[in-house]
């Protein structure tokens, strides 16, 4: 027995558009490798996280990014980190002239399993690295109390 799948009009140019961007992905970005469009990964900023006994360390990689053009905020179990990079360059050699320019906004939001001390994290940036010590918010760990009745 045989069985017929009807293929309705737009399934139809679906599959055939995911077909084309599949050939052409495969066969031009080894054509053109400094030309291709940039990925989502390669737009996200690498980040590192470490958890210790009484704070978390957060690093993330932002070589080029001035301490001006970063955004970092803070909320409950929340750190989101925006960064914008700007850069020109404009070189005269033997007759002719060589610009370049390079733009670019970065976001990460980072989650913590702990509540964080916003009053007491810090932010620091270094040679391309920005690194954000953030405290554990410690809470009494025998919160109860006795009362009273009136």
């Amino acid at each position: 027995m045989k069985f017929l799948i009807r293929k309705t009009p737009d399934r139809f140019i679906k599959s055939v558009n995911d077909e084309i961007s599949s050939i052409l992905s495969r066969n031009m970005d080894g054509l053109f490798p400094d030309y291709s469009f940039p990925d989502e990964d390669k737009l996200a900023m690498p980040v590192e996280l470490k958890e210790k006994d009484k704070e978390y360390t957060v690093k993330a990689e932002l070589p080029g990014v001035k301490k001006e053009d970063l955004d970092i905020d803070l909320e409950n179990n929340y750190i989101t980190i925006n960064a914008k990079k700007e850069e020109e360059k404009e070189e005269e050699e033997k007759g002719y002239k060589k610009s370049e320019f390079s733009y670019g906004e970065f976001s990460r939001t980072v989650y913590f399993p702990q509540e964080i001390d916003i009053d007491n994290t810090k932010a620091k940036l270094e040679h391309g690295v920005l690194k954000i010590v953030a405290p554990k918010l410690i809470r009494e760990k025998d919160n109860r109390k006795k009362l009273t009745v009136e």
